[in-house]
């Protein structure tokens, strides 16, 4: 279950570029220059399920995510939104753009290439990385924390909706690992 959760949480970081290939995709249809074959039926089908399938997996990370929120005390921020999301969206324009989705070779190499990102992002618990998050308003911050009633101080990444505020505030925070959490807007409090 946790890898499939992981896996969605994948797939939904490329969504922008998902809806930039079937934007394309469905003007070439429109304006004729694509028929509906086997092949442009399948991309069509194939960028429809990835679309919903990241809608799933954002909402059950996002929304539905029933991991334990834990009290906590941000004693340092830095948002560090910046150093991965255009490197990262510059993927998106990358593959939607050029890439040619009516040549089988293509499709392929389209497949190929989401697969071997998605094992290294999998594999080094990459979830931070998601510019779809970043595009629905989420920031992405590094910071130093200590749980309630405990001292010892730790680092995580979290995303948090807006600005950060860190002084005389305590958070409820949904720490999936140090790498992906969520601080729970609805439930922070002042000291």
């Amino acid at each position: 279950m946790k890898f499939l959760k992981n896996l969605l949480l994948y797939i939904s970081a490329f969504m922008p570029m998902y809806f930039l290939v079937l934007l394309k995709l469905v003007v070439e249809l429109l304006n004729h220059n694509l028929s509906f074959n086997v092949l442009n039926s399948l991309n069509l089908a194939t960028l429809i399920l990835l679309l919903i399938s990241s809608v799933i997996g954002l909402l059950w990370n996002v929304k539905f995510n029933r991991d334990e929120a834990k009290e906590v005390t941000i004693l340092s921020k830095h948002n560090i939104t910046d150093q991965h999301f255009l490197g990262y969206f510059s993927l998106f324009v990358f593959f939607a753009i050029p890439l040619d989705l009516s040549l089988v070779s293509a499709f392929c190499i389209y497949l190929a290439i989401l697969i071997m990102i998605g094992i290294v992002y999998i594999n080094n618990s990459l979830y931070y990385i998601n510019p779809f998050l970043n595009l629905l308003g989420y920031n992405f911050y590094d910071i130093t924390y200590i749980e309630a009633g405990s001292n010892e101080k730790r680092n995580a990444k979290i995303f948090y909706r807006g600005d950060l505020e860190i002084e005389n505030r305590t958070y409820f925070v949904k720490l999936k690992n140090e790498n992906f959490s969520f601080v729970d807007k609805n439930r922070s409090a002042k000291k």
